[in-house]
């Protein structure tokens, strides 16, 4: 089995997001910058998959700013064989993103896509749907758990009501859930030899994708700051009044 993965270059979770002055983005200047924590897990499943002898390669693939090839890296330090980076400075949409990966896993031979659920910069959650569409191929989304059994898959997903278990016959594509697993730490040895580790680069335009946005940015906004905190009611008959008369909500 071959296993792609996307990984995507976001800020940090732990750092403090900012607006430009202008409105006109996020401020990335001088700001921490990771593998989006729901790609992290992605890797770690799809390395643990090769470790059980299950797979046979794991190929990471990024889209994104010549940095994004320091996120590729990382996630070679910890286990994954090669890397792709398709250069792009824009901002990616989810749409232009499966059919790069659409591309990437016909000319690779690819028999499992492995995606995070989401990005945290923009909470979209949908390239694994879209992708799961475009080929035609079963998808387990949300995954929390996932085992292989006789070249098929099982997923576990969290839904509504609870939990939803899933049979996927290969190849197909998985997004994974925070819950799957606990991403490693690469050790410094692995960190330089994956300094040597294959990093190719392909251009959009070679695998037939325009990355080109399709939506605009108008403006963006700070939430305005609350102006007051909660209060306390004495009866049912006083939170009715205040809903009424100062919320007016009801």
């Amino acid at each position: 089995m071959k296993i792609l993965v996307g990984v995507k270059r976001v800020i940090d979770h732990n750092v403090q997001v900012r607006v430009k002055a202008d409105g006109s983005g996020v401020d990335l200047d001088n700001i921490k910058m990771a593998i989006n924590p729901f790609d992290e897990v992605a890797v770690e499943q799809a390395i643990t998959l090769k470790e059980a002898d299950v797979a046979e390669e794991v190929i990471v693939v990024s889209i994104g700013p010549d940095k994004s090839q320091e996120t590729l890296r990382q996630a070679l330090a910890v286990g994954a064989d090669r890397a792709i980076h398709v250069p792009f400075d824009g901002s990616t949409e989810s749409l232009s993103v499966a059919k790069v990966f659409k591309a990437l896993v016909e000319r690779e031979g690819v028999d499992l896509v492995m995606l995070g659920k989401q990005a945290i910069d923009d909470d979209c959650n949908q390239t694994a749907q879209m992708l799961g569409a475009m080929m035609d191929w079963p998808q387990g989304t949300f995954a929390s758990t996932l085992t292989t059994t006789d070249g098929a898959l099982e997923v576990v997903r969290e839904v509504d009501n609870g939990l939803e278990t899933l049979a996927l016959s290969l190849p197909a594509v998985v997004s994974v859930d925070l819950r799957l697993n606990e991403p490693r730490y690469a050790s410094l040895p692995a960190i330089m030899k994956a300094k040597k580790k294959p990093l190719e680069t392909v251009e959009a335009s070679e695998l037939g994708v325009d990355l080109t946005p399709r939506l605009e940015l108008v403006s963006m906004s700070e939430m305005p700051a609350r102006e007051s905190g909660g209060v306390l009611v004495n009866s049912a008959g006083e939170l009715v009044e205040k809903l009424k008369n100062e919320a007016t909500v009801i």
